[in-house]
């Protein structure tokens, strides 16, 4: 399958997951929900690599990294972004993850003392102004509902959903330590989404949440479709763009996914912005284009240094 196919599947799968999360509200709890997705995705996986012919095996110098990664990505990420969907719309959600790309090197900077670039700063300080704007008004709707006695469950959600974001950096960075004991995609990610899903349904059965299985076709269509597209297909996709075309293209998919999922939630959720939460929109998503063309060129300059003259030449 050609890079530019597997690049438009991977928006199109993950634009729309934060709609078909939706599906999954209400009946359910989140966590339970949680469980169900990756819990079919991860033996989904398995059965993928069994089929193949590959070892399900593999050693717990690998497995202890991966069990952070799931904890990470697939567990505390994903429970906190069903949660806060059930207070904030889809698109919010989706527009606030691509602010990974500032994580990334903020997380980098504090574990590794990476440097980070002046036009990664201008960059952010762009996305906070977009972020500000976009929830301006319903932030200030919210504490004012709070000062009247009520419960600013849109705050929660906010908050919620800003943990996701920055587990999932966390778990990106943790794919690196997984990859150097195993090479095998498919197989670390059915390990590392079963033990997400794992952990999830320690959670939920301490805490008392209930198991029932809904009876909506709605939610099994969700269900169905995060599992097999949300989770297997379109991660396969993302990896594999990796490996062809490296991350700094790749990673443009952050920037695409929010676009196809605000105008699902204007079709579906009925999802009207006013004209400064376009605007913070706008100026988010462009900050983030920003920051990723700035990281290419860097990294293509840095690239064309260290290449000898006659590497050049051909």
């Amino acid at each position: 399958m050609s890079s530019p196919l597997l690049f438009i599947i991977a928006c199109l799968i993950w634009g729309s997951t934060f709609w078909a999360i939706t599906l999954q509200l209400g009946d359910v709890a989140p966590a339970v929900s949680v469980v169900y997705r990756f819990g079919l995705a991860s033996a989904t996986l398995f059965a993928w690599c069994a089929v193949r012919g590959d070892s399900l095996r593999l050693p717990w110098r690998a497995q202890k990294w991966m069990l952070l990664q799931g904890l990470a990505s697939f567990a505390l990420s994903y429970v906190c972004t069903y949660s806060s969907e059930q207070y904030l719309v889809s698109a919010l959600v989706s527009v606030l993850f691509a602010l990974m790309v500032f994580w990334t090197p903020l997380l980098n900077r504090i574990a590794f003392g990476t440097p980070i670039t002046w036009s990664t700063c201008c960059a952010a300080f762009v996305a906070i102004c977009g972020i500000v704007l976009l929830f301006y008004q319903s932030i200030g709707a919210a504490l004012q509902d709070i000062l009247g006695g009520g419960n600013g469950h849109f705050l929660l959600g906010f908050m919620l959903a800003l943990v996701a974001t920055v587990s999932s950096t966390v778990g990106n960075a943790l794919v690196m330590k997984v990859r150097e004991h195993s090479g095998n995609v498919m197989l670390t990610m059915a390990w590392t989404m079963l033990w997400g899903t794992l952990m999830v349904a320690v959670w939920a059965i301490a805490t008392g949440q209930s198991w029932q299985l809904p009876a909506r076709p709605s939610y099994w269509m969700g269900l169905l479709y995060l599992a097999i597209f949300g989770s297997v297909i379109a991660f396969s996709a993302y990896f594999t763009l990796i490996a062809r075309i490296g991350t700094q293209k790749t990673v443009y998919i952050g920037v695409v996914t929010p676009v196809i999922s605000v105008l699902l939630s204007v079709q579906f959720e009925h999802y009207r912005p006013a004209a400064i939460e376009w605007v913070g929109m706008l100026l988010c998503l462009s900050s983030v284009a920003w920051a990723l063309t700035s990281g290419a060129r860097k990294t293509a300059a840095v690239a064309s240094i260290s290449t000898p003259p006659s590497a050049k030449a051909t």
